[in-house]
């Protein structure tokens, strides 16, 4: 009797053990890249490139979803904007013009932005919690060079992105944050364009302007990438 009680028991902690290494590793197959959800991206922080819909309301709500995906397992990871003084994006770098003109550089075209997410400023900060971040990603730290995705600028400078992500085993990646039109599109085109699995949360992401956000996400789904109008772990799991 002793001897099956025994073997019931370590048949259940098995079971269990087994249980907990399958969750755990579906878990480190999903990760979630939150974007550039920085001071001078909100009307919160007041920055100088604040998108509309970007109160504390908003970063509320995308620090409360982070925290639930964080809580069912997934690797969660971050963008950061981190440009240095003379970057070529600022008007401010180009005598005589304006914000958001546009201009062509070797022959490429360059949306010109108010000086934003300067390294070492307190708006280039990270408004989410970054303690369940494995990685925080810089972007458009080279001078020449503007950098919409999180996984290499517009020189073709690869990022540690894709690494990071091939290192944990993850296959899918759920994306949201600022802005939608511009660095959450961008970044979420290169992780498809890089083989992974890309969900869109439409929700916990704010655009530039009406008419190129709805472009952007209609490309998106295009190229077929998954936009959920709100979070839904369940379908992040099943899709």
């Amino acid at each position: 009797m002793k001897l099956i009680i025994g073997l019931m028991v370590m048949i259940g902690v098995g079971v269990c053990f087994l249980s907990s290494v399958g969750s755990v590793y579906a878990g480190e197959k999903i990760g979630v890249i939150v974007v550039d959800v920085q001071g001078d991206f909100t009307e919160w922080k007041k920055g100088s490139l604040a998108v509309a819909g970007t109160d504390k309301a908003f970063v509320d709500k995308v620090q409360k979803a982070t925290d639930k995906l964080n809580s069912e397992g997934f690797v969660m990871f971050a963008t950061q904007d981190w440009h240095p003084e003379n970057h070529v994006s600022f008007f401010t770098n180009h005598p005589g013009k304006k914000p958001f003109e546009m201009i062509s550089i070797e022959g490429k075209n360059q949306v010109l932005w108010p000086p934003h997410c300067i390294q070492g400023t307190e708006n280039a900060k990270v408004l989410v919690d970054n303690n369940p971040f494995l990685a925080i990603v810089k972007k458009g730290q080279d001078a020449r060079y503007d950098s919409y995705s999180g996984f290499q600028d517009d020189g073709g400078q690869k990022t540690e992105m894709d690494k990071i992500l091939k290192k944990n085993q993850i296959k899918k990646v759920v994306v949201y944050g600022i802005a939608t039109d511009y660095c959450v599109k961008a970044t979420a085109m290169d992780a498809k364009e890089a083989g992974y699995d890309v969900i869109v949360i439409e929700g916990l992401s704010k655009g530039v302007a009406p008419d190129t956000t709805k472009k952007a996400l209609e490309e998106m789904k295009s190229k077929g990438i998954t936009v959920l109008e709100e979070l839904d772990v369940e379908k992040i799991k099943g899709s």
